[in-house]
């Protein structure tokens, strides 16, 4: 294994990949970016992988974990609700943890996002994406009411309505994994705006740090301090009645044999009602705007409706909601043919990855009929993302109730991105139906 030098013009090339003006478009960057540079130093204790097969492996490494309270943190960002406040207020992050406590957590958790689980969460997660596209449908249909506007849709083939309009993200991207995972943890219905509020200014610190204000960086800290106590406010009257959602669940973990600690119930459930809603969204919004932007694909899809779940897939791939990750040497090892010190920091672009060449023709072309695309969106190894199949079912079941409509719908001006580099995903994607004298075709406006 040989030590790979730091190398002029690199850190001034990986600060310009990471910035927010790339957000419509990051891939020819990560293109360029791992055919010049598959594997970087651009500074000292920090490594940058975007070859698929070296992200994965370094994944996999338990070399590479999380950086410990104290160490240097830098080279990377911070990951929402992790870390010590001024005044002491704690709430531990899984996502900061190693083995063994992230064993211990993650296994207290783990059972309820089990595929068999989350098959029993199927119905409801239909119900309410029945409820909530009918809901944001409802100025875009005729006289008969939201739902009659949805099924004559769903009947002839037409497009709800003929006139008017409606952001898919705000009415059913978001919306749609808020309310599962409330529902999930118990989280009622009236204080669901404050936890979306919470989770946009906590995942702000998930950016490079050259890109956080201190004015932001004060508005994440009362974020944080503001959730946690409203999650600590709850857990009295969860312990007096206690229901059959998760929180409640953690806390009689909690108060039975001690292996799980307040500090650790508050974070846990602060980073499942964020990462139980961020991703998804984002994934939903990234869905529906690849198909209406290949109008082949989605004629494919409408001619099969059973490749939904591959479509979901593709969309992982083809545009993931998080863009990058960082791991942290534990002790020295290797990665991509090189050695790595202790201490050291490797962000992997998974934007990258996901279309390395290397795994097939075409990674830019987004298809539907790709057989079993592999990705890294979810993670690999220790850390792979516990809601995975949720996030699947919540995607599969949004795509399966568009399906009828998107022939006949098109995107309204262009896309508006969050303006993040690391979560990737649209603020607004406004559809409008197709004018009658167009056709289905017109559907591929951008």
């Amino acid at each position: 294994m040989s030590e790979l030098p730091v190398r002029p013009g690199d850190l001034e090339a990986f600060a310009a990949l990471l910035t927010p003006p790339t957000a419509a478009d990051p891939y020819p960057s990560y293109a360029r970016w791992l055919a010049e540079r598959p594997v970087a130093r651009p500074r000292e204790r920090l490594y940058v992988l975007s070859r698929f097969a070296d992200c994965e492996a370094a994944l996999a490494d338990p070399a590479f974990g999380r950086a410990e309270d104290g160490a240097d943190q830098r080279p990377r960002p911070l990951p929402p609700g992790a870390g010590r406040d001024d005044d002491g207020a704690n709430a531990r992050s899984l996502l900061r943890l190693n083995p063994p406590d992230h064993t211990r957590l993650r296994r207290l958790v783990s059972r309820a996002f089990t595929p068999a689980r989350v098959r029993e969460l199927a119905p409801r997660v239909e119900e309410l994406t029945a409820r909530l596209l009918g809901s944001a449908l409802a100025d875009t249909v005729p006289a008969g009411g939201a739902r009659a506007g949805l099924d004559g849709a769903v009947r002839t083939g037409a497009a709800p309505g003929g006139s008017g309009r409606f952001d898919l993200i705000s009415g059913l991207a978001l919306p749609l994994p808020v309310a599962v995972i409330s529902e999930l943890l118990g989280i009622p219905p009236g204080d669901r705006p404050r936890l979306v509020a919470w989770s946009a200014s906590l995942t702000k610190s998930l950016e490079p740090g050259f890109l956080i204000s201190a004015e932001e960086r004060a508005k994440m800290r009362e974020a944080r301090l503001e959730f946690a106590a409203y999650l600590r406010g709850l857990l009295p009257s969860r312990r007096r009645s206690p229901g059959r959602d998760l929180i409640s669940a953690l806390i009689a973990g909690h108060d039975s044999d001690g292996s799980l600690s307040e500090d650790e119930l508050i974070g846990l459930c602060m980073l499942l009602l964020i990462a139980g809603h961020e991703t998804t969204r984002s994934l939903i919004g990234a869905l529906v705007l690849a198909l209406l932007r290949h109008p082949g694909e989605l004629a494919a899809l409408v001619a099969e409706p059973s490749l939904a779940e591959q479509a979901v897939e593709e969309a992982l791939r083809y545009d993931p909601p998080v863009q990058l990750i960082s791991r942290f040497a534990l002790r020295s090892t290797q990665a991509a043919g090189i050695t790595i010190a202790a201490g050291s920091f490797v962000v992997m672009l998974l934007g990258a990855a996901n279309r390395d060449p290397a795994l097939g023709d075409d990674p830019d072309q987004f298809s539907v009929r790709r057989a079993a695309p592999r990705h890294l969106t979810f993670g690999h190894g220790i850390h792979f993302c516990l809601g995975a199949p949720l996030a699947r079912l919540e995607a599969a079941v949004a795509l399966r109730q568009l399906l009828p409509l998107l022939p006949r719908l098109r995107v309204a001006g262009e896309p508006q991105w969050r303006p993040s580099v690391v979560l990737r995903g649209l603020e607004h994607l406004w559809l409008e139906p197709v004018p009658a004298a167009a056709g289905p075709a017109a559907s591929s406006i951008s």
